[in-house]
């Protein structure tokens, strides 16, 4: 039987599929191609996941899969303790940021475009 006798249509697949392209949290880096993209080691990544910074997805065979989210995560870590930041300190900052990000676009809807952000209180 086919898909049109069922009455099933092929094209939510094939785009579901294809939106894929577009997810930033789609793992689809293996652990070496990770590595070199970032021009770092394996360990390098291990690390930040005992730090518990990022947490890669695991293929059928076991295998750590990235994605392009965790991927910007780790450049950052990177980029930080290449400027002499220790790696748990590093993470942390990364952590702190990103958290901030959220908090942000979360109340982009809250706040008119042009105006500055209030201070913080009590900093």
């Amino acid at each position: 039987m086919t898909p049109e006798e069922n009455g099933e249509d092929q094209v939510p697949e094939q785009t579901a599929a294809t939106d894929r392209f577009d997810d930033d949290h789609y793992p689809a880096y293996t652990m070496g191609r990770a590595a070199e993209m970032l021009n770092t080691s394996a360990g390098f990544l291990r690390s930040l996941g005992e730090a518990k910074l990022i947490e890669p997805q695991r293929s059928t065979g076991g295998h750590r899969r990235y994605s392009r989210y965790q991927l910007r995560l780790a450049a950052r870590v990177r980029e930080l303790v290449d400027q002499g930041t220790g790696l748990d300190a590093a993470c942390r900052i990364v952590t702190l940021e990103d958290q901030l990000q959220e908090a942000r676009d979360a109340n982009k809807s809250q706040h008119r475009a042009g105006d500055p952000y209030p201070p913080l209180r009590g900093v």
